[in-house]
């Protein structure tokens, strides 16, 4: 397992990326030496007076010649926190926003739960400015679509890694997208997501710095959004952590192992008939050339077996499923079922048609849900107990 968890304490450092923020960055780190002894400042290839701010402060100072972005430098300063034998790091922006004094919520998280990454949830109020509540909220909802955690602050600085994680997680990104994308990824691969709540204070508008970009970084995150969104409908299973060693790669060569760790998804029970019930209910929607798509976005949204649900959904292909939701619909607008199949019926009015299909699903489908989830259910049930049985 690529990270796991130790009897011994987690050693932890403090990493400062910095950038241009040496008005802000000695108050940080005479906060930050208060309650930590082991601080690392990374200066990613500043032009202000960096190392004067930080004379006579015991710190640990790394310096990239140029500017190669924020999640550079907490992959220098990781790597140099392994080097001194620590085991996790806690990140805290420079710009002042971070109370250092919220270290030490981090601390019983990491004990409890040493191969998760923490989030610090920034406590937003009146005085947040209004692109930081948006690009939160926008953030969150991609990250649930992504991988079907909830987390209350993906863009927050403040926060706990195991250093082991950055050892095993392909991350391309370098500046502010690379906190986005290392969230994703590890909850890809099995690594929790915790949460501790922390402060957050804004400086007046006019004398806050901030080195991100409304177009460049808002562009860059989109498209990433955009690479993780596709990935995460695609039915194939991520490699999981803790289990690296390939047991869940899928080759043609191994038909029957790939389809089995196909299906390991949420295998027990209810998560398979909730899967399978969603399938058949978003299948018998009108959501013409596009079933598939969003059925896999639900899927991954709630963290459903893909798998499952895409399949079960394929009982509801045309024309048995879609011909019931209509006659249904057109019996609840006329009292009575549709006989005439003709040109004029499934031509001249297929936009009639159309809205009895809508209509007849919200009350054929819910049924049919109903009916194969269970199922599902029992039938799992039945193959999990004689399994267990010839154990």
């Amino acid at each position: 397992m690529p990270i796991s968890s130790t009897s011994s304490a987690p050693r932890v450092a403090i990493i400062i990326p910095v950038y241009n923020h040496a008005r802000f960055l000695k108050a940080v780190v005479e906060k930050a030496l208060i309650v930590h002894d082991c601080l690392i400042v990374v200066d990613d290839g500043s032009t202000d007076n960096v190392t004067e701010v930080l004379e006579n402060l015991d710190v640990r100072l790394l310096r990239h010649p140029t500017n190669r972005g924020k999640g550079k430098a907490i992959l220098t300063g990781a790597r140099e926190a392994e080097r001194l034998g620590m085991t996790h790091i806690v990140t805290i922006d420079a710009d002042g926003q971070h109370n250092p004094e919220d270290f030490h919520r981090f601390l019983p998280l990491i004990s409890e739960n040493p191969t998760a990454i923490v989030v610090g949830v920034r406590s937003f109020d009146h005085r947040t400015p209004g692109l930081s509540r948006l690009g939160r909220g926008f953030s969150n909802f991609w990250l649930r679509l992504q991988t079907g955690h909830r987390v209350g602050d993906t863009q927050s600085g403040f926060r706990a890694y195991p250093i082991g994680l950055f050892r095993y997680l392909t991350l391309r990104e370098t500046g502010y997208a690379f906190e986005v994308e290392v969230l994703v990824k590890a909850a890809w691969a099995g690594v929790l997501l915790k949460e501790v709540a922390v402060g957050v204070s804004y400086p007046p508008a006019g004398e806050r710095v901030s080195h991100f970009s409304l177009f460049k970084d808002n562009l860059r995150l989109a498209w990433l959004n955009t690479w993780l969104t596709m990935r995460a409908l695609v039915p194939l299973p991520h490699r999981r952590i803790a289990d690296h060693e390939g047991s869940d790669e899928i080759s043609l060569l191994h038909p029957l192992r790939s389809l089995t760790t196909l299906l390991q998804e949420n295998m027990l029970p209810r998560p398979l008939a909730v899967a399978g019930a969603v399938g058949v209910f978003l299948g018998a929607l009108p959501l013409i050339a596009c079933h598939t798509l969003v059925i896999l976005g639900v899927a991954s949204f709630f963290r459903l077996n893909k798998v499952a649900a895409l399949s079960v959904s394929q009982v509801c292909m045309p024309p048995l499923v879609p011909a019931l939701c209509i006659e249904t619909g057109y019996f609840l607008r006329h009292g009575t079922f549709l006989t005439e199949v003709s040109v004029r019926t499934l031509g001249y009015q297929g936009l009639e048609r159309f809205y009895e299909w809508l209509l007849g699903s919200l009350i054929a489908g819910p049924a049919m849900s109903l009916i194969v989830g269970s199922a599902i259910y029992i039938t799992a049930h039945v193959v999990r107990w004689g399994m267990n049985g010839r154990q």
